[in-house]
């Protein structure tokens, strides 16, 4: 298995997934540099999915390195078309506890401060 339709991108706390089966480790070198880690492809309930932890396996990226680019390029690549990304946040409101799930309306964009377009667009 070389490709996979399903990509999951883990963030703080998820750096492997247990339920994976049939695993492979896929190093891969993109327009924009290597990924945060080696992609991890195998089976989830007999789907094929590609798995990346953001920060790699041993959390060695801080937020301000994240290579976007180069993770989002990869998945493509191997011929991702949904993407799904784990991110733990904290909140200083009460009403928002751990465990809770919450739908940003705000995003800090850290890929205008690369100078390379994605995907040919600026």
């Amino acid at each position: 298995m070389t490709t996979a339709k399903i990509g999951i991108i883990g963030g703080s706390g998820l750096y492997k997934m247990e339920a994976l089966k049939e695993v492979q480790e896929v190093a891969i070198e993109t327009p924009f540099g290597r990924p945060s880690d080696a992609i991890i492809l195998g089976k989830l309930d007999d789907v094929p999915v590609a798995f990346l932890a953001r920060h790699g396996r041993n959390h060695t990226l801080s937020p301000s390195e994240l290579p976007f680019r180069a993770n989002i390029y990869a998945m493509k690549s191997l011929g991702v078309e949904y993407l799904i990304s784990a991110s733990a946040v904290g909140s200083l409101k009460e009403a928002a506890k751990p465990l809770d799930m919450v739908v940003p309306d705000q995003f800090i964009d850290r890929t205008k401060t690369e100078s390379r377009p994605f995907l040919g667009k600026d």
